[in-house]
C-alpha cells in the first residue's frame, strides 16, 4: 500500500549561501525521498529560506536595503546549489510569506487558547540592552561563556559545543557581538510558552522516548527533563520555559494583539515546514481541482511527517516544535533524523554560523561531477548521529574504484560487443548467468531496508560487493576473448546479456544516490525508468540497446588540487581564490579552474571587457580602506603566496594597535622586501577565510594584463604618500 509522506529539511537561515554542510544534509534527505518514489510512495519534500530576526534586519540595514529585498537577493542564489547537486525538492518557500504568517498567527492563539488551559503567559523580564547601539539585543548577538560547559564565545540562545539551551542572562562574561560593549539589563514584557507544564512534561518525556528519536539523541535529551548535578557541582534545572518573544525593533511576525512585540524567529521557522507545504498543495489545487487542500491533506491519518536536521538544532526539533504542534491540536512528526557535521581533511567543524568548508559552487565550477559528491556522502553516512569528514585522498580512490572499476566499467565491457556484433541486442541467458541475476535480484529486500533506515554506507557497500560478483563473472567468462573466437558468438551474445541485466539492477539500487547517472542508463538501455517495484527483469531476448557513450570520468588529481587551492577567499565560486579579486589573477591557472575563464579581448582596456554596470550602492558595499605592509614574508610549502601583516589603523579591545593577516598570490612577481613597508589597498570587510596556511582576514589589490603570456606581470595597487594606514577609499 502506498505510503503519504510529508519530507523536510532544516530551514537555512537567509544570510548567506548554500555551505557544503546544508548540501550534505539535502543530499541525505533527497537520496531516501528518491528512494521512497522508487517504492511507488507519494512524497512531498518541501523547503524554506529561515527569514526572519535581528540578524538579517541588521544585515539589510547595512546593505542599505530592505530585509524582504535582502532576504530576496540570497533566495535567488539557491537555485544552482540545488539543480547542481540533483536536489529534488517538491517546494522552496519563505517563512515571510503569507501562508507563514498566517500559520504562525493561528497556532500562537491555539496555544493561547488551549482548551485545558492557556500554555502562553506574559512575564515583565529583565533582557541585555546595547547602550552603543541603543537596542535591545538579540540572543545571537550576545556572547559569553556557556553557563553549562563553560564553553567560551558561545551565543545567548544555545551552546554550540553542549547543545545547551538557556537564557542570554545565563551567560558569563556577556558582550555584545555587534558593538563589544558589555550589556546592560533592561525590563521589558515578554511572552512565554509554558513548556515547564507538567502537561508538557509528560508529553514530551513519552514523544521523545517512544522509538521515534535516534537512540544517541533520544538518551541525550532524557537529561533535560531532571534536575542534575553537573560536573563543576552547579546545578541544572529540568525543563524551562520558552521565551517567544522579542521587542521591536525586530524583522518577523508581530505577535496578535501584542504591538511592537514580535514571535522569536525559532518560533515561526519550523512552522515554514507547514508553511512551505501549504505553498505547494496551494499551487496544485489551483491545476488541479480534486488536489487535495492544506487541511484535508494534514487531517489524513496515514500521513508521516518527517524532518532531516543537523545535531545543532536538536533542542527546536525534538523539545519546542513537537510541544508547538501537540498542544495547538497538530500533528506531530514521525521521526526528526539527525546528522552529525561535516568535516574536511583536517577535521575542520563546518559551522552555519562562520560558513567555513568546502565551497559547493566552487566544486560545480571545476567541472567536478555531483554525483562523486553524492557517492562520497552516501558511503559514509548513517542512521545515527555521527560526524563524517570529507577527505580529498579517500574521495578520488572511493570515487574512482567504486563508481568507475566497478560499477561503471561493467557497461563499458559489455555494451561494444553487443553493438558492434549483434545490433544492441540481447541473447538468451544461459544458466550460469540466470544464477548470477538472480542472486543480485534477491538482495533487492535487503538494499531497501538499509535505504528506508537510512544506513545509505550499508546499501552501498552492499551493491559494490554484487558488483564484484558481476566484475568476477566478467573475468571468468573474458568476452575479449570469446570475441575471437567464432564458435563462440552465442556465448559471447549471452556473457555480455547477463552483464547488461547486471548494469540494469546495479543501476536500479544506485538510483537514489545517482539520478542523472541512472537517467543516462536508461536512456542507453532504452528502459522506463527504474524503480524497486519494477527489478523484475523486463530486457527480453532481441531487445535493443542504444550505442554505449563514457558515462562517468575518473576523479582528477588536479581538480581536488584546484579545489582546495588555499588561496580561495572569495564567498562566490567566480572569485573563488584570492587572488582572483586582485583584478586579475597572479595564479591564472586556479582562478581559470574556479570559475568560467574570461574571455580575452585585445582591443578591451586590459585585454578584457568591462564587467556589467553596478549602482553606488553596490560599490558602498565594499570596505576599500589603506593597510600598511609592515611584514612580508614566504609561505612554506607555497610557490605562488605571500604572507602580508597589515596595519590598517585598528585596535584591539585593550586599545591596543592589532594587525590582520592576509595571504596574496603574488609571489610569482615580488620578494618579501619588496613590499615591506609600502601601503597598499586592502578589501576590509571581506569574510576571514581559513586556508591550508592560516586564516586570511582581507584582500589585497592588484591589477594584471588579461592575456598574462602577452604582457606578464602582477602590479600591487600603491597610494600616494600622505595616505594613512585605516583611511577608507571611497
Amino acid at each position: 500500500m502506498s505510503r503519504q509522506l510529508f519530507v523536510t529539511t532544516a530551514l537555512p537561515y537567509a544570510n548567506g549561501n548554500f555551505h557544503i554542510g546544508h548540501i550534505m544534509e539535502y543530499i541525505q534527505a533527497d537520496i531516501w525521498v528518491r528512494y521512497q518514489k522508487m517504492m511507488g510512495n507519494a512524497v512531498d519534500f518541501v523547503c524554506a529560506d529561515d527569514t526572519h530576526g535581528a540578524p538579517i534586519m541588521i544585515a539589510a540595514e547595512k546593505a542599505g536595503i530592505t530585509p524582504q529585498q535582502f532576504v530576496a537577493n540570497i533566495a535567488a542564489g539557491r537555485k544552482p546549489y540545488l539543480d547542481g547537486f540533483h536536489i529534488g525538492f517538491d517546494n522552496w518557500h519563505s517563512t515571510d510569506a503569507p501562508e507563514n504568517h498566517e500559520l504562525a498567527r493561528q497556532i500562537y492563539r491555539d496555544l493561547r487558547d488551549n482548551k485545558d488551559g492557556s500554555l502562553i503567559e506574559t512575564r515583565t523580564i529583565e533582557q541585555f540592552f546595547d547602550p552603543q547601539k541603543n537596542m535591545f539585543l538579540p540572543d545571537r548577538f550576545i556572547k559569553g561563556e556557556c553557563p553549562k560547559c563553560h564553553a567560551k564565545d558561545q551565543y545567548g540562545d544555545n551552546c554550540e559545543n553542549c547543545g545547551a539551551v538557556y537564557a542570554p542572562t545565563d551567560l558569563i562574561n556577556p558582550f555584545s557581538a555587534l558593538s563589544g560593549a558589555k550589556p546592560e539589563l533592561k525590563s521589558s514584557e515578554h511572552f512565554f510558552f509554558k513548556l515547564s507544564d507538567p502537561r508538557c512534561v509528560a508529553f514530551l518525556e513519552q514523544w521523545t522516548q517512544d522509538g521515534k528519536l535516534q537512540p544517541e539523541v533520544a538518551n541525550k535529551i532524557k537529561e533535560w527533563f531532571s534536575v542534575r548535578t553537573n560536573p563543576d557541582g552547579s546545578k541544572s534545572e529540568g525543563l524551562g520555559d520558552w521565551d517567544i518573544s522579542r521587542d521591536a525593533p525586530y524583522f518577523g511576525i508581530e505577535i496578535p494583539d501584542a504591538p511592537g512585540k514580535y514571535f522569536y524567529v525559532w518560533l515561526d521557522a519550523p512552522i515554514g515546514y507547514l508553511a512551505s507545504l501549504k505553498n505547494l498543495l496551494g499551487k496544485r489545487a489551483a491545476l488541479d481541482p480534486q488536489s487535495p487542500d492544506y487541511d484535508t491533506y494534514m487531517v489524513n491519518p496515514e500521513l508521516e511527517q518527517y524532518h532531516f536536521i543537523g545535531k545543532d538544532i536538536v533542542t527546536f526539533h525534538t523539545l519546542f516544535w513537537p510541544a508547538t504542534l501537540h498542544f495547538s491540536g497538530r500533528k506531530t512528526p514521525n521521526n526528526v533524523f539527525v546528522h552529525g557535521f561535516l568535516t574536511v581533511n583536517n577535521g575542520e567543524k563546518m559551522s552555519k554560523s562562520r560558513g567555513t568548508g568546502l565551497d559547493p559552487l566552487k566544486y560545480l565550477s571545476l567541472g567536478m561531477n555531483p554525483e562523486w559528491l553524492r557517492y562520497y556522502l552516501a558511503a559514509k553516512l548513517s542512521a545515527r548521529n555521527e560526524d563524517i569528514d570529507f577527505n580529498a585522498d579517500d574521495f578520488m580512490a572511493r570515487v574512482n574504484s567504486d563508481l568507475i572499476g566497478k560499477f561503471v566499467n561493467i557497461a563499458s565491457r559489455a555494451a561494444g560487443f553487443l553493438t558492434k556484433r549483434f545490433d544492441g541486442k540481447l541473447g538468451d541467458v544461459s544458466e550460469d548467468g540466470a544464477a548470477l541475476l538472480h542472486q543480485l535480484r534477491i538482495e533487492r529486500t535487503s538494499i531497501e531496508l538499509l535505504y528506508e533506515s537510512r544506513e545509505y554506507a550499508k546499501a552501498l557497500r552492499e551493491t559494490m560487493l554484487l558488483a564484484d560478483r558481476v566484475n568476477a563473472y566478467v573475468d571468468a567468462n573474458k568476452p575479449w576473448d570469446l570475441a575471437k573466437k567464432p564458435d563462440q558468438e552465442a556465448r559471447l551474445q549471452d556473457v555480455c546479456t547477463v552483464c547488461i541485466k547486471a548494469f540494469r539492477i546495479l543501476t536500479c539500487y544506485l538510483k537514489p544516490v545517482l539520478p542523472a547517472l541512472a537517467a543516462e542508463v536508461e536512456q542507453f538501455l532504452a528502459i522506463e525508468p527504474l524503480s524497486f517495484t519494477n527489478i523484475a527483469d523486463p530486457l527480453q531476448t532481441g531487445h535493443v540497446i542504444g550505442n554505449y557513450q563514457h558515462l562517468m570520468q575518473r576523479v582528477d588529481v588536479k581538480q581536488l588540487d584546484a579545489l582546495f587551492e588555499p588561496a580561495a577567499q572569495g564567498e562566490q565560486a567566480q572569485a573563488a581564490t584570492e587572488s582572483t579579486a586582485t583584478t586579475k589573477p597572479g595564479d591564472k591557472k586556479a582562478a581559470k579552474a574556479a570559475a568560467p575563464a574570461t574571455p580575452i579581448d585585445p582591443t578591451a582596456p586590459g585585454g578584457e571587457a568591462l564587467a556589467p554596470t553596478i549602482s553606488i550602492d553596490d560599490f558602498a558595499k565594499i570596505d576599500l580602506r589603506i593597510a600598511k605592509i609592515v611584514q612580508c614574508q614566504a609561505v612554506a610549502g607555497s610557490t605562488k603566496l605571500l604572507q602580508l601583516t597589515l596595519d590598517v589603523g585598528e585596535v584591539d579591545e585593550a586599545g591596543q594597535p592589532k594587525t590582520r593577516n592576509v595571504f596574496s598570490g603574488i609571489a610569482s612577481c615580488y620578494q618579501p622586501d619588496d613590499l615591506t613597508g609600502k601601503l597598499t589597498v586592502l578589501v576590509a570587510n571581506l569574510a576571514p577565510r581559513k586556508m591550508k596556511f592560516g586564516v586570511s582576514e582581507g584582500m589585497v589589490l592588484a591589477a594584471s594584463h588579461a592575456d598574462e603570456k602577452a604582457q606578464p606581470g602582477i602590479y600591487v595597487l600603491e597610494p600616494f604618500a600622505g595616505a594613512q594606514p585605516g583611511m577608507r577609499i571611497h
